[in-house]
């Protein structure tokens, strides 16, 4: 049993030998709270450098540029009715301008965070085992290599190629497990058998049970999104709704924020149909990376879901190439009249993104929303991360033409209808709840109280999404201890 005062002091002498400083959540979702003289030395500082002071650029508010940038506000784009045929306003926050080009990096600090500041990892003799379905792993692998220790990925060999290498070129141990997206348990078996290895000489970030992960989307990913709706909202604006693909269920905390602000809005979650667990206690495979299946992740609060949506796979893919490819964007911009500003920023959204554009279509669709109402969904990742899959669809279907562009703007994208939905009760949320039973107690070591308890306890969730605010207490006191943040004040 490892002396928790004694991993912390060496957790502090490694901050101080490598000159970090851990940002706050507050900072995160404020950046003007930033020292002037961090934001300085930012300027000469690329967006994907491997320097500890990018640990502050763990926001949504980054300028959108690779190198120097500063910060301003949130970044997002509205995708209008000519493009989803929808009246209703739909906001993307936009992930491609955090380091490594997802938010998944902000995610991935909750739970490390955590662990450092109260002494349960040691950077200096463990390694950070982050196991993951894809930007998760790529985002836990970053802050570790800023932290100078050492770090481990989980993933299935079937993610996009681009994530591959990213890993390795960091110098992550890479545990490649048999299967795609939706074969999460065969990461699950994998970290057991390495933590049965290695024992304490790796800690596990599971970003499918560890309370870190939507906190950071309670406090920052939140705030982010009613920032944008005040600043966009006109005189009879609703805050209508919010789609977000279930993953890891880590945004979705997000909406535990919203619903204390806004009590009446919907939120709905979506998966793969292909995949339909929550939809229909299913299994499957699928191609949309990034969205989780064939359990219910530890941290889904359920009990604040309105709906669930599925999201077919094969339409998503080719709304890939019609966002991506010439021809697509030369259909969109010539014959559908969509703005050229916007066309040249559909890149911004990748696989996982443009599910969550389709699921907010669908929501918009099934409510009868009109120009009053405003959704809120996330581009997760660009397709910066998904070269590989635009060459595959080439190389499979041949040169993506006008009149494929036309097919699938009318029925991939117009075509999007209200199928596949649920509208859920009580008791179909408590029996996609209870849907974790068979993961989390019967495999992964958790208990049927507290199980209940995320049901029953109506402070549940609340308590824990109030520890953002003593975090920063022990952030701001971990900081005094190191003494590097004195030479920016």
């Amino acid at each position: 049993m490892r002396n928790k005062e004694q991993v912390l002091k060496n957790t502090i002498q490694r901050c101080k030998e490598r000159h970090l400083i851990l940002p706050t959540y507050e900072q995160m979702r404020n950046p003007d709270l930033i020292p002037e003289k961090i934001k300085d030395k930012l300027k000469n500082i690329g967006l994907w450098d491997l320097n500890s002071l990018n640990l502050f650029r763990l926001t949504w508010k980054n300028e959108p540029t690779k190198m120097g940038g500063g910060f301003g506000d949130v970044n997002y784009i509205e995708l209008p009715s000519e493009l989803t045929g929808v009246k209703a306003r739909i906001m993307m926050l936009v992930g491609k301008y955090f380091p490594t080009g997802a938010h998944k990096v902000g995610a991935t600090y909750g739970p490390l965070i955590e662990k450092l500041v109260t002494g349960e990892f040691d950077p200096t003799t463990q390694k950070a085992l982050w196991p993951s379905t894809g930007n998760y792993c790529r985002g836990g692998a970053y802050d570790s290599y800023l932290l100078g220790c050492e770090s481990i990925a989980v993933l299935p060999e079937g993610m996009s190629q681009e994530r591959f290498d990213w890993l390795h070129k960091v110098g992550t141990e890479v545990f490649a497990t048999p299967g795609t997206e939706s074969n999460v348990k065969e990461i699950y078996d994998k970290v057991k058998e390495l933590k049965a290895e290695r024992g304490d000489k790796i800690v596990n970030m599971n970003q499918f049970e560890e309370i870190g992960n939507p906190l950071w989307h309670y406090a920052v990913t939140g705030p982010a999104m009613e920032e944008v709706f005040q600043s966009e909202k006109g005189k009879n604006s609703r805050f209508s709704g919010m789609f977000l693909t279930q993953g890891s269920a880590g945004t979705l905390g997000s909406a535990d924020y919203l619903r204390e602000i806004h009590p009446t809005f919907k939120v709905c979650a979506g998966e793969a149909l292909q995949c339909p667990t929550l939809l229909e206690n299913g299994f499957g495979e699928h191609r949309i990376e990034g969205i989780g299946d064939k359990h219910v992740p530890w941290i889904h609060n359920i009990k604040n879901m309105d709906m669930v949506a599925g999201i077919d796979d094969n339409p998503n893919i080719r709304l890939m190439r019609l966002f991506n490819e010439e021809a697509g964007k030369d259909f969109l911009k010539k014959e559908m009249k969509v703005s050229p500003e916007l066309v040249d920023k559909l890149h911004l959204m990748g696989i996982s993104s443009i599910a969550n554009m389709m699921g907010a279509i669908k929501m918009a669709k099934y409510y009868e929303m009109d120009e009053n109402d405003m959704l809120f969904t996330v581009a997760t990742d660009s397709m910066e991360m998904y070269q590989s899959r635009k060459k595959e669809e080439n190389e499979k279907h041949g040169p993506f033409t006008n009149r494929d562009a036309a097919v699938s703007f009318e029925a991939d994208l117009m075509g999007i209808n209200i199928d596949h939905i649920i509208e859920m009760n009580y008791y179909q949320k408590k029996r996609m709840h209870n849907l974790k039973y068979f993961t989390w107690i019967e495999q992964q070591g958790k208990t049927v109280e507290e199980l209940n308890a995320q049901w029953y306890d109506e402070n549940y969730w609340k308590d824990h999404y109030a520890k953002a605010a003593e975090w920063d207490e022990q952030i701001n006191e971990f900081n005094e201890r190191t003494g590097v943040l004195k030479e920016y004040l």
